[in-house]
């Protein structure tokens, strides 16, 4: 019998508009016409605005749309309005903050990011992201790894994230590079078509009986902006499945496979359960935490180790692989040596 940790025992993908060529860019003194193409289709208006009226704050984006200033083939719109191929978006003139110069990445995070990429076609790029990078720019980060991507990559006119990964973890993250890719792969994620398995170390001896957590998941902003995820009642259903892989001296080593795909969930699951991730500051121990750091565990010990999902072209499901980063190595061994 699986024993179950349970809470009864204690929580778009932005598509860079395509201007058609009677376009001029957006914001200035004269109202602007752009039509939508494939790569915009099924983008939702507001989205679509934010990308093309760079600088303007989302509040004044929904301003315009609710009074009727943004128009798509002549109509007013709300912004939940997905667009078509063919659409005549309407853009009033709106004053648009200067853009900083574009951040490029340094030559070292070029080259770390070439070589991350563990599998690639014409439609989709699959990396091993490094720990400690960011998948996307915004919260005082200026780049991230699709922005990196799309500097290295100037040729490619898509590329978008199909998930995200937390800054910390490092390991496989999918990258679509046309557009129908991004609507399949995110339908796979919507009909669960899409596994993930992660592998972490954790605080203490996991229990083999314990083979997942079911908890529900709210997360919260504190005052400062930053993000928490609590376990509540009120929460979204949550379920993360554990296997124990090995055990150390007071540390172990697990296999995480998450159900659904909630913020932190597998970190916060984790902690719920008594068993917190090494070098996790926003959930784990401090003082361990801080211990370990002789043992090279300087970043968050979770690793997106194995995707599985079958592709548009394949008959059978690929499993794409994505080996431990040098840091996670180091963590491990580390742990290893203090059985002798």
């Amino acid at each position: 019998m699986i024993d179950k940790v349970t809470a009864s025992d204690a929580s778009n993908s932005s598509e860079k508009p395509n201007v058609s060529p009677q376009s001029t860019s957006p914001g200035g003194s004269k109202v602007k016409f752009v039509t939508v193409t494939e790569n915009n289709e099924s983008q939702r208006i507001d989205n679509f605005l934010l990308l093309t009226l760079k600088g303007v704050p989302k509040s004044k984006i929904y301003r315009i749309i609710r009074k009727g200033e943004v128009r798509v083939n002549k109509g007013r719109v709300k912004p939940e309005y997905k667009l078509a191929v063919g659409d005549v978006v309407r853009v009033p003139p709106v004053s648009v903050r200067e853009e900083s110069a574009t951040v490029k990445p340094s030559d070292k995070i070029a080259s770390l990011l070439q070589q991350s990429v563990i599998f690639e076609n014409s439609e989709l790029l699959v990396i091993n992201k490094p720990s400690g990078l960011a998948v996307h720019g915004g919260s005082g980060i200026n780049l991230g790894v699709i922005e990196a991507f799309r500097a290295i990559r100037p040729e490619e006119k898509f590329l978008e994230l199909v998930h995200r990964l937390d800054r910390d973890t490092s390991g496989c993250l999918l990258i679509a590079k046309k557009r129908p890719m991004l609507k399949y792969l995110h339908q796979c994620l919507r009909e669960d078509t899409m596994k993930k398995i992660y592998h972490t170390v954790v605080v203490g001896k996991w229990p083999s009986h314990v083979r997942e957590v079911n908890a529900p998941l709210q997360k919260n902003e504190l005052k400062s902006g930053e993000r928490v995820v609590t376990v509540t009642k009120e929460g979204k259903p949550s379920l993360t499945k554990f296997r124990l892989i090995e055990r150390y001296k007071g540390y172990t080593l697990v296999e995480a496979s998450p159900i659904t795909g909630r913020t932190h969930q597998i970190r916060v699951h984790a902690a719920f359960a008594g068993y917190p991730i090494l070098g996790d500051e926003k959930y784990g121990v401090d003082d361990l935490n801080k211990n370990m750091k002789k043992f090279g565990a300087r970043r968050l010990m979770l690793h997106a180790a194995e995707l599985t999902v079958k592709l548009p072209s394949e008959r059978k499901a690929t499993v794409f692989k994505a080996p431990y980063e040098a840091s996670f190595d180091r963590v491990v061994d580390g742990l290893k040596a203090l059985e002798k």
